[in-house]
């Protein structure tokens, strides 16, 4: 797998030299252009200064077949030929480094042509009855064109290199605050779920730091329920194994009633065991990232029903519940086994702290987008100094003969789908408020 370093570097690397390669390019072609310009203008400023020189000069023979000047009279540059002409064609006078062949001189101005089997480059002017004919070879001029973009090139390529560098390291700081969050990820132990703390760190990385640290919080408070789950689990379950494996025992060892009685004991408890687990079941999945959405709603009418009917058997008749008798029909909006579950667990605690003679009263009132479900049993009631410790779990006071999962189990429903819980004592008994959100119609 390709590093991140590596690959940041060949994809601005690529970039840096394409657009680089676009520049000098330009830059090569233009500066060609003008050199060609320049050997241009020098062919007509050299055939200027011929014209002005042969009129200073002795007029020359007509027949000037064999006439011949020295560049340097001629003021011709190195690597020129300068032939002149009349109308009529004949040559008068050329420079000795003139090819073998004459210059072509019917057209004026700038013109290509092959002399001797070589390109040259001529510039005819016009002088009176003189033709002033200035060349240079393409050859000579492509060389000198070669060596000016070589020398060009050097430096641009130079400096190319040294942008890559320099880009190669300093893609590498960049990336140093990222080494330095990996080696502290490789020094920590195991089980180690404090908060990374990396200082200092560019504001680009903060949010992956943060991210990061809430991830370890996470995995903390998970480990945190499991561990206190197999906590409560051990505890809550000794006393009725224990409980158990004495009444079997002790029908084991007996006969008649007492059997029976000793058996019928460890019925209830093995009944009370598999209510304690499917609590502590409902409350591992709803304090976890479990989801119970099944696709089915209910409206606040349909949750009060379904939680009466599963409300504590061969008791549900003692739930005395009082509908509105205008009541919205928008469903709830969390998931319908939550809020049973949450009606169901509070139906149950007012049964089980309501007097045999006595009904546990259920009503229900729609307020704008939120719906408010109120039990109220008739109990002893809760002292003020008690009510704080109704939703910690296996809390109970000395007149309860649950497990202590009930509330703890609403609460967690609370907390996790935007309700809220409220708890008021009174005299005759115990009223619960819990409001639960609506979905918009």
């Amino acid at each position: 797998m390709m590093s991140l370093r590596l690959r940041l570097s060949l994809t601005l690397g690529a970039a840096f030299a394409l657009i680089w390669a676009l520049a000098a390019a330009w830059m090569l072609s233009d500066l060609r252009n003008q050199m060609m310009f320049s050997l241009d203008q020098r062919l007509v400023a050299s055939a200027r200064m011929v014209a002005g020189l042969m009129e200073q000069l002795p007029p020359v023979p007509s027949k000037g077949e064999g006439t011949h000047f020295s560049a340097e009279q001629l003021n011709i540059p190195g690597g020129m030929a300068c032939q002149v002409s009349s109308l009529r064609g004949e040559i008068l006078a050329r420079s000795h480094s003139d090819p073998q062949q004459a210059l072509e001189a019917e057209k004026l101005g700038f013109h290509d042509q092959m002399i001797d089997g070589a390109p040259w480059r001529s510039f005819t002017l016009a002088r009176g009855d003189l033709r002033i004919t200035t060349a240079d070879r393409q050859i000579e001029r492509e060389a000198l064109n070669m060596s000016i973009l070589l020398a060009a090139s050097v430096p641009v390529g130079v400096a190319l290199l040294g942008c890559l560098c320099l880009l190669w390291l300093g893609i590498g700081q960049g990336l140093a605050p990222l080494n330095r969050m990996r080696d502290a990820l490789m020094r920590r132990s195991a089980d180690s779920l404090e908060p990374l703390q990396i200082q200092p760190l560019p504001s680009e990385l903060q949010p992956l730091l943060e991210t990061q640290n809430q991830l370890l919080q996470r995995i903390g408070k998970t480990i945190e329920r499991e561990r206190r789950l197999t906590g409560d689990a051990a505890h809550e379950l000794r006393s009725p194994l224990t409980a158990i494996k004495t009444h079997l025992q002790v029908a084991r060892m007996t006969e008649g009633n007492a059997r029976d009685q000793s058996l019928a004991r460890a019925e209830e408890g093995a009944d009370r065991m598999h209510r304690t687990l499917e609590q502590l079941l409902l409350l591992a999945r709803v304090e976890g990232s479990l989801s119970f959405d099944d696709g089915v709603q209910c409206n606040a009418e349909q949750v009060a029903k379904l939680a009466i009917q599963d409300a504590a058997s061969g008791d549900r008749q003692r739930i005395k519940f009082q509908a509105p008798g205008k009541v919205s029909t928008a469903p709830v909006q969390m998931p319908a086994v939550l809020s049973i579950a949450a009606l169901r667990n509070l139906l149950d605690n007012a049964l089980r702290h309501t007097p045999a003679d006595k009904a546990v009263e259920l009503s229900l009132e729609t307020t704008g987008n939120r719906v408010q479900f109120v039990v109220r049993d008739h109990g002893p009631g809760i002292a003020e100094e008690d009510l704080q410790h109704l939703t910690q779990r296996f809390w109970r006071n000395g007149q309860s003969t649950g497990c202590g999962l009930g509330l703890a189990i609403v609460q967690a429903i609370v907390q996790r789908c935007g309700c809220t819980l409220h708890f008021d004592s009174r005299p005759d008994g115990l009223r619960v408020e819990l409001t639960m959100p609506l979905q918009s119609i």
